[in-house]
């Protein structure tokens, strides 16, 4: 079915086709953000706060990257790519008065259901009794184990919200004043201190506990904790959720933690619907850095990067040949994007490009968004009424019921092939969002893993190919609640190649780049630039392919904003 796509906003944006191409030119501009999605405007936010002349430049007619809200199908709004929140960071929200700006969380209890083909299910959420007796009916030893992995990960994830809220120590790249270099020594001293201090009061077995964590299987993580395999599954897909890594792969224990260090409203771990969809969080930081002073612009697709003979940052060249002024740009694109596309060839030092090449931009996620005439009836539930029950309200897990059923999935998109039987997380937010979807139909979100950007027994560019995979996984939710795919009403696919088109996620990386131990923290984006400073001067890297790495947290916005008013002063 082709869709007319409908741009969802009360918010205003120029568009480069009209008087805007003359005001951006009018003047060289203190900073330009090449890329519209949320880390983009959340540092042309800071930026504009600051004092600075910025102007925000987007490809597409819609600000918010992977972050937005669409009407694909008249009447329903999807969240087109994200789908949750809950990494969005509490100092971006306070510091931004994101919800004075119109964000609205909506909190989802209970927020996961794993519906089994034996007719059990498994519901989690904040509710800790509830908990207890859900998995006291696979295990009394796991439920009252899991009480104390939840305290356990809470505590690792104080640990790393300082990391995740700065700039990494990374050296200084380029020659500077003695004042200089004493001030950024005093600067990474007490960084670390500031981490041992942290770590010294955790005491050494639970850093030890910490240190198994980070580089571990999930796997591991997860056996060591429990017997139960529908609850360690359930769990499991955190850890690998947007990768194409398996559950046993070492590092996705990192992963799993990465996926619970956010909040909602101050409740850790607690993912929400935001209402009117994810784009209401793109158009809340877009109206903060208006309101701050910041120029938005649609439909301006830059095509190059202008170096001076210095070698410094000039501005920018769009694709209808308007040039854009400015000494400092920051790029919300992929590394790959930046380094490889935008900026002119030799430019970059060699060795930086390699290592940009090398880097992982493999996906393994395809999008599917439905409108739905009703609820599904899960048969596990033993209920059928029309209308929602705790089941709908959070992330439901299809083909979820052991680890070895992940692994299964992932190995066959890694030989090549699209997973027989998907690993599906379902979201119906329509539930607790009443503004999005006609009264009494439902959205439906599917994110889908495993699926290879190229697979080896067809293309996602052919309709009957696409058509077949959806049907498998339409075909796959039937089994747990019968009737489902007579319920769709229309639907649309976003499979890797698709969020690389569409939404510029290079490989169709949902995290800008892999998120394995190799790439974290003074890794990101490559060896010797992580903090979102980079070979060209003036430029500047401040999306999710930096520090601290994928998922709408906004950090990495801040961050990087943070480090430009650093080098202006």
């Amino acid at each position: 079915m082709r869709r007319q796509v409908q741009q969802f906003t009360n918010f205003s944006t120029r568009s480069a086709t009209d008087s805007s191409s003359s005001l951006l030119k009018a003047k060289k501009w203190d900073a330009l953000v090449i890329g519209g999605g949320h880390n983009g405007l959340t540092a042309a936010a800071y930026l504009a706060k600051s004092g600075l002349s910025v102007a925000v430049l987007e490809r597409r007619h819609l600000i918010g990257g992977a972050a937005v809200t669409e009407e694909l199908i008249p009447g329903f709004k999807f969240s087109r790519c994200s789908y949750l929140q809950s990494l969005l960071r509490p100092s971006v929200i306070k510091e931004l008065e994101l919800k004075r700006h119109g964000l609205k969380l909506l909190k989802r209890n209970p927020s996961s259901f794993t519906p089994c083909l034996d007719g059990r299910y498994l519901l989690l959420g904040p509710d800790k009794e509830l908990n207890h007796a859900e998995i006291s009916k696979f295990s009394k030893k796991d439920a009252e184990a899991y009480p104390r992995f939840e305290h356990q990960l809470e505590n690792f994830c104080k640990f790393m919200d300082p990391l995740i809220d700065s700039s990494p120590p990374e050296t200084l790249q380029r020659a500077s004043s003695i004042k200089t270099h004493m001030k950024d020594r005093l600067d990474k001293s007490a960084f670390w201190a500031h981490c041992m201090r942290r770590a010294v009061s955790m005491g050494q077995r639970e850093m030890v506990d910490f240190m198994d964590l980070l580089l571990s299987p999930a796997s591991k993580v997860l056996n060591n904790w429990f017997e139960t395999e529908v609850l360690k599954a359930t769990l499991a897909t955190d850890a690998v959720i947007g990768t194409t890594a398996s559950v046993h792969t070492p590092g996705t224990g990192y992963v799993l933690l990465h996926h619970i260090m956010g909040e909602t409203d101050g409740d850790r771990g607690i993912w929400s619907y935001v209402e009117g969809g994810m784009g209401s969080v793109s158009l809340a930081v877009g109206s903060a850095a208006q309101e701050a002073g910041a120029t938005i612009v649609t439909k301006a697709e830059v095509s190059k990067l202008l170096i001076g003979d210095s070698g410094r940052v000039d501005g920018v060249l769009l694709s209808d040949g308007t040039e854009v002024q400015s000494s400092v740009v920051l790029s919300n694109a992929t590394p790959y994007k930046t380094f490889m596309e935008l900026v002119p060839e030799h430019v970059l030092p060699d060795d930086f490009l390699q290592a940009i090449k090398c880097s992982d931009y493999s996906s393994a996620a395809t999008k599917i968004n439905l409108a739905v005439e009703r609820v599904p009836q899960f048969q596990c539930c033993k209920i059928n009424h029309p209308n929602a029950g705790p089941q709908h309200m959070g992330t439901i897990h299809i083909g979820s019921e052991s680890m070895e059923e992940v692994d299964s999935a992932c190995q066959e998109a890694v030989n090549g092939f699209p997973s027989k039987r998907p690993i599906i997380e379902m979201t119906i937010p329509s539930v607790l969002d009443k503004t999005i979807s006609p009264h009494g139909k439902h959205i439906i979100n599917l994110f889908i893993q495993y699926t290879p950007y190229k697979p080896l027994d067809g293309s996602w560019e052919d309709p009957a190919y696409r058509e077949s995979f959806a049907q498998r996984c339409f075909s796959l939710i039937d089994d747990y609640a019968p009737g489902f795919s007579s319920s769709i009403l229309g639907y649309d696919m976003l499979t890797p190649p698709d969020l690389e088109r569409e939404i510029g996620l290079t490989g169709g990386n949902i995290f800008h780049g892999a998120m394995g131990l190799d790439s974290l923290f003074l890794m990101r984006p490559v060896k010797g630039w992580s903090n979102y400073r980079t070979p060209v001067q003036g430029l500047y890297l401040c999306g999710s392919g930096a520090h601290p790495g994928g998922g709408v947290m906004g950090a990495a916005g801040r961050n990087a904003a943070g480090t430009v008013i650093q080098d202006w002063k």
